[in-house]
């Protein structure tokens, strides 16, 4: 239908329930986001991902804290429940109902695929354990998760970091699929990746991560936030010894909160060989300054749970308006149906509407700037997924040999692909002997 209305966009952005939100997550996940939120062009939906919460954590009262806190921080730092959609995953029901529809459409051997679940194998095989040891099933499962939180608002957009851009690429799939066969209910969501977003150091230099307990808590009291800032670890130049801006952490951390032309003296006052001490109380007023209006309201936040969780249910209330009826048409459309309506409407297949898919190779590019493949099979699951390339040549050559020799890629090729097993590459060898020979001669 025909608008005279400019396109909005959908974008989708969660964060897990897990911890108390650090200057990382503030510059890198928070800050950007509420930004963005401001555009007339966008519509915005935050989340709080405490379903995801349950994969690495089994404390309760630690998921409840972080959630009280995370939620704190999104509206102590500018971001407008009346203006975007802000809820509590687990006010959605409808998200673990869509999780299961999608589940049995999710190819087991691209879930075998997923970083987390193949770095948690590699740790316990190099320990000489059992590869699927303490490996629950939600660590496993949770691609299928994510994807039903994306699909559930048709996002067209997702801000996530690097190590998150494979499970956007699994999220199109099983999209993909599930519209193969039911008929085109999902928009194909795309990874936004902000190479221009900070990534904090830490404390001691390396990422600001609770695993490494070297982070700075983003609304830790005032004076507290100023001890922390005094304990990062700077090397040991005197003052009126030049200093590096390039390694520093307190460089870094500063950068992020700086304007250009702070930046630039911070920068001209390490060539001169300002004081550690100095720098540190510079850090320590620059972030206060900018900090500090918004620690008073998370802590009036904080103080009044209830203001929160009125906020969150009106959020639920507000996203349930699309995904109730959305979930009503998936059921409807994967013959989840009232006897009611007839034998006619129970019997009745679903129009496919994508019976023009073909098995086939897929070339793109990531936002990583290099170059990748996959191949297809005619109901758009992945069978092979390429790494990354410098050039589309690299990869050209490589789907030319796959094509020219199937029975060759274990051996000859196996280090340009994501790893599969006997059975996927026996499915995948059949599918490249077609493409090969399309018209079935010998």
């Amino acid at each position: 239908m025909a608008s005279s209305s400019p396109k909005v966009t959908r974008y989708l952005t969660g964060i897990t329930t897990t911890g108390t939100p650090h200057l990382g997550n503030y510059v890198g996940s928070v800050r950007p986001s509420v930004q963005a939120s401001l555009r007339d062009d966008v519509q915005s939906f935050y989340f709080l991902a405490d379903y995801h919460a349950l994969i690495k954590c089994d404390e309760p009262a630690r998921i409840q804290r972080s959630t009280l806190e995370i939620a704190a921080t999104w509206l102590a730092s500018g971001l407008d429940p009346q203006r975007v959609t802000f809820y509590r995953q687990s006010d959605i029901p409808e998200i673990p109902e869509l999780t299961w529809l999608l589940t049995c459409v999710s190819a087991k051997g691209m879930l075998n695929r997923a970083h987390a679940y193949k770095a948690a194998v590699d740790k316990n095989v190099a320990r000489g354990e059992d590869p699927d040891g303490d490996v629950s099933a939600g660590l496993f499962m949770y691609p299928v998760l994510m994807a039903a939180d994306i699909v559930m608002f048709n996002a067209h957009k997702v801000p996530v970091g690097r190590d998150q851009a494979q499970h956007l690429e699994m999220t199109r799939d099983i999209a993909q699929r599930f519209n193969h066969l039911y008929g085109e209910h999902f928009t194909l969501p795309e990874a936004e990746i902000d190479d221009a977003v900070a990534l904090l150091p830490g404390l001691d230099g390396r990422k600001m991560s609770k695993s490494y307990d070297n982070t700075i808590p983003l609304f830790a009291p005032r004076a507290q936030l100023q001890k922390l800032i005094a304990g990062i670890v700077t090397d040991s130049r005197a003052p009126g010894e030049p200093k590096d801006t390039e390694g520093s952490a307190l460089f870094q951390i500063y950068q992020a909160f700086a304007s250009e032309e702070e930046t630039a003296a911070l920068r001209r006052a390490f060539a001169e060989g300002i004081a550690w001490g100095e720098a540190k109380q510079m850090l320590f007023e620059r972030i206060d300054r900018e900090i500090a209006p918004k620690r008073e309201r998370y802590e009036a936040l904080i103080a009044d749970p209830s203001q929160i969780e009125a906020i969150l249910l009106a959020g639920a209330e507000k996203a349930r308006e699309i995904s109730r009826p959305f979930m009503s048409r998936l059921r409807h459309a994967v013959g989840l149906r009232s006897l009611a309506t007839g034998a006619k409407a129970a019997t009745t297949k679903p129009a496919k509407v994508s019976k023009s898919s073909k098995a086939g190779f897929k070339q793109y590019r990531e936002r990583d700037g290099l170059f990748y493949f996959k191949l297809q099979d005619e109901q758009g699951s992945t069978l092979l997924q390429s790494l990354g390339f410098q050039t589309p040549q690299e990869a050209g050559r490589i789907i030319g040999a796959l094509q020219q020799s199937p029975q060759e890629f274990v051996n000859s090729y196996a280090k340009f692909l994501e790893p599969i097993d006997n059975q996927e590459a026996l499915t995948a060898v059949k599918v490249l002997e077609a493409l090969a020979n399309p018209s079935g001669d010998e």
